[in-house]
């Protein structure tokens, strides 16, 4: 059974505000606690118990897939290896997400390996959210590996999301991707007091008119650390554009690295990367409508971030 702590725990990543009705995996602690299947998708535990595979029928339409983590003790240690098979010309969304709450003094910790297979002419949306909190002084620590085989034809959309209170973080996300597919990855993160998070994100273009699109927003506060190493490379005819801003405040550390290598003379590959702060005009605008200072920093923070 859930308790009030777990439901709020779900609700931050999963924006779940109840059981689903279609397909999901809820993980606790280290164990799977409730899950459900539907006709077009099956959730079937790995024969070696490291995690799940995740099977979704050929032609399967507007259907979802959760499958939450919630962590609420200090001293776990949690790794899952989950597969997701998505099958040929689906229409489906997959919401993951892992929140911690650590009131203890010891660390507790999850990664989350998750393989894609988005097979000729899929659309997946695939939505990872990590929220931390607790007033212990253990670690929360979150480290998640994402990849994906984009086959022909097929659309994959990525939103991937550090909402707050995690202590250590890398991310490392490989993406490949064939003939006329198509990527979008949105990533925003957050961090403060003296959190760190690395991202590593590389994409190949492997077929022809394949593209993506990477877009990175970040906000760094308190004495935090933000390091991003983004890489785009075009091996066929395609398009790639990496977009990655950053606020960065008081005495906090943002390092961006973009880069791009073609080894096909019709690939077109563009970066842009920009570091600042809140600029005083967007803050004595929103003051002179009546907010606090304090408000209306966290009105230009939360609309950047979205």
């Amino acid at each position: 059974m859930l308790n009030a702590l777990d439901k709020l725990m779900l609700e931050k990543v999963a924006d779940l505000h109840e059981i689903p009705q279609g397909a999901f995996n809820i993980r606790k602690n280290g164990a799977g606690v409730q899950r459900n299947t539907t006709a077009n998708i099956d959730i079937v535990t790995k024969t070696d118990g490291s995690g799940i595979d995740v099977i979704i029928k050929p032609y399967t339409k507007g259907e979802s897939v959760h499958i939450p983590v919630i962590v609420t003790e200090e001293n776990i240690n949690d790794v899952v290896y989950n597969t997701f098979e998505v099958g040929e010309y689906s229409d489906v969304l997959i919401v993951a997400g892992c929140g911690i709450h650590n009131s203890g003094h010891r660390k507790s910790q999850h990664d989350g390996i998750h393989t894609f297979y988005v097979r000729k002419g899929a659309k997946l949306k695939y939505v990872e959210k990590h929220y931390g909190q607790g007033d212990g002084s253990g670690e929360r620590v979150l480290n998640p590996k994402t990849i994906i085989e984009v086959e022909e034809g097929a659309v994959v959309e990525l939103e991937l999301i550090q909402i707050k209170g995690i202590d250590q973080t890398k991310r490392d996300t490989e993406i490949r991707l064939m003939d006329n597919a198509k990527l979008v990855v949105t990533e925003r993160l957050l961090t403060y007091k003296e959190q760190e998070a690395e991202s590593n994100i590389i994409v190949e273009l492997l077929g022809v008119d394949s593209s993506a699109q990477i877009i990175s927003r970040s906000v760094a506060q308190g004495d935090s650390k933000q390091l991003f190493n983004f890489d785009l490379v075009g091996r066929n005819k395609g398009r790639g554009h990496i977009q990655c801003d950053a606020i960065i405040m008081h005495n906090a550390q943002v390092v961006s690295i973009p880069r791009v290598s073609a080894h096909h003379s019709e690939a077109q590959l563009v970066h842009e990367a920009a570091i600042g702060r809140i600029e005083s005009e967007q803050l004595i605008k929103l003051m002179s409508l009546g907010f606090s200072e304090q408000e209306a920093e966290n009105i230009i923070l939360d609309g950047f971030l979205k």
